[in-house]
């Protein structure tokens, strides 16, 4: 069994069953396919596993901004099957032995690094150096220090450095942050979200501490994190944190297999969240003064599902990595900083906090203060 079989089973299984993010329409900011007829970035894919070529290139082939020029892979096998499809250039095909010879590669504007967590800060300082753009997945890094080091290169050497937050520009969440700011439900003061899925291969990498970094938080987790941070347009002030109980020890010897937090904000807002490789579960549930709303399967690719106390929510169900590319491609193309909200700063933010629900649950529930 593949390292993404139990991940994308339970994503099919689900199906049936202070940020500066811009207020767009849910319905009509990339879920309409963009005219743009002018000159197409070009992108490499470093990684050919399944996030890559089964989500990430058809968004890529889907959009009028972006085109396949290039390809990172430590497999030869995977060569001439895209090689072929997209005409590629044998220089723009490269490995991670010669991967620094992006720099060679004029044709290529951009790298999406889509390998496990533990490699970004690599493929992206490199990338960097080699003057390319980047986008790296999330979680953005192992630990702070490595995002720091991401930041700096690629301010040091004048690129970009975009995250993969794809929810930022998916429908139902759009319209979740617009509910946070619009205060359709009035002041939002409890959120609890839960994600997670239960591991079924004791060989996947998300089981290494090494190239994961850390189990379900860092997998999954992060999309609550962020989300109660996009709902409430602003950063928490504490967290604290307890592991669950370790019920298969010979999967969870080295990443934990559940934590739930509680996080607190400024205005007193609580939010819980809880995350596994133990179980199925996907919500995010915000309950305001004047309604609620509530989303499941709130972050997969569900399809999304929401309901409010007004009734419910009528968005499209889409494809997310289409929509991330389509709402990137004219970030990318312009003179200008990315948006905080899909930059490293961004992904920073959320491993600080990441960061600080092990420091408490290694403490046994310490409440940690938070910058």
């Amino acid at each position: 069994m593949s390292i993404s079989e139990n991940r994308r089973d339970f994503i099919k299984k689900m199906g049936v069953g202070s940020l500066a993010l811009p207020l767009i329409s849910a319905r009509k900011s990339t879920s309409e396919t963009p005219k743009y007829e002018g000159k197409k970035l070009g992108i490499a894919l470093v990684g050919l596993g399944y996030y890559a070529t089964q989500k990430i290139l058809p968004g890529v082939d889907a959009s009028p901004y972006w085109e396949l020029r290039g390809i990172v892979t430590g497999s030869p096998s995977k060569i001439p099957e895209y090689k072929k499809k997209y005409n590629l250039k044998d220089q723009n095909i490269l490995n991670y032995e010669n991967y620094d010879e992006l720099k060679n590669c004029p044709d290529i504007d951009v790298v999406y690094v889509c390998l496990p967590n533990g490699m970004h800060a690599e493929y992206t300082i490199r990338a960097a150096k080699a003057g390319k753009h980047v986008i790296t997945e999330k979680p953005m890094a192992n630990n702070v220090e490595e995002c720091e080091a991401m930041v700096k290169a690629c301010a040091e050497n004048k690129v970009k450095l975009g995250v993969g937050y794809r929810c930022h520009f998916e429908p139902f969440n759009l319209e979740a942050m617009r509910y946070g700011r619009e205060k359709t439900f009035g002041e939002i003061s409890f959120i609890n979200s839960m994600f997670g899925w239960r591991a079924g291969n004791p060989d996947m990498w998300r089981l290494d501490g090494k190239l994961a970094g850390g189990g379900p938080l860092m997998d999954v987790g992060i999309y609550s994190i962020n989300a109660a941070r996009y709902v409430k347009n602003a950063e928490p002030i504490s967290v604290s944190a307890q592991f669950g109980p370790v019920t298969r020890p010979e999967y969870f010897d080295e990443v934990e297999e559940s934590v739930s937090w509680h996080m607190e904000f400024a205005d007193g807002t609580v939010f819980t969240g809880y995350t596994s490789y133990g179980t199925n579960i996907e919500v995010l549930d915000c309950r305001g003064d004047k309604g609620w709303f509530r989303m499941s399967p709130a972050f997969s690719y569900g399809p999304l599902k929401g309901d409010t106390s007004n009734g419910p929510m009528e968005m499209p169900v889409v494809h997310h990595q289409t929509y991330q590319m389509n709402g990137m491609g004219p970030m990318f193309l312009s003179d200008k900083p990315l948006p905080d909200h899909i930059s490293g700063e961004e992904g920073l933010k959320d491993l600080k906090i990441m960061m600080a629900i092990y420091e408490s649950a290694k403490a046994g529930g310490k409440k940690i203060m938070l910058s």
